[in-house]
């Protein structure tokens, strides 16, 4: 139902010999990152950035927040936003999703978006010592607000020693 595979080009700032990052080495990177950074927008037009844990599930990216968080007023706004993560070094590929987010409803949706995430991060959401453990159980419930954003647009930006420029572009849903 949600996953589609999107179209890929390399862009015009790769270098001469590069080719585009294939969709499925960009969902590897986007399973190993522990960590992404959400970019949305305020009200009055400032941006707003932060850290938080995702993961790809439903066909999107998938994280969430609490309903009085800067971000969740933001998305009410404005659902327009943008996940990133990659690598903090001048090598390796940095991936940016843009898209819609929209608050999932469906308990059956919610339980397998916390499937998704316990799988990916394990015993920080999963072991009573865990950082985040409860979480899920709070998503399921609705306690926590669970967003997922479907993708318009996508980059992966390959880096040295081949510079890369990837667009990824999903079918109209």
């Amino acid at each position: 139902m949600f996953d589609r595979e999107p179209d890929a080009e390399l862009g015009p700032f790769s270098s001469p010999d590069a080719q585009a990052t294939p969709w499925a080495s960009a969902l590897a990177v986007l399973g190993e990152a522990e960590v992404f950074w959400l970019s949305t927008v305020r009200p009055d037009g400032r941006p707003h950035v932060t850290p938080l844990l995702a993961a790809w599930s439903l066909g999107g990216m998938c994280f969430t927040t609490g309903a009085q968080e800067r971000k969740a007023h933001n998305l009410e706004h404005n659902p327009r936003c943008a996940l990133t993560t990659g690598t903090n070094a001048l090598t390796g590929v940095d991936v940016v999703i843009e898209g819609l987010a929209s608050v999932v409803d469906e308990r059956s949706d919610r339980e397998q978006a916390v499937a998704d995430f316990e799988r990916k991060y394990g015993a920080h959401l999963t072991s009573p010592e865990g950082t985040w453990y409860g979480l899920g159980e709070a998503v399921v419930a609705g306690d926590v607000r669970l967003y997922r954003v479907a993708p318009t647009v996508g980059f992966a930006f390959g880096k040295l020693p081949v510079a890369s420029q990837t667009r990824y572009t999903w079918p109209s849903r």
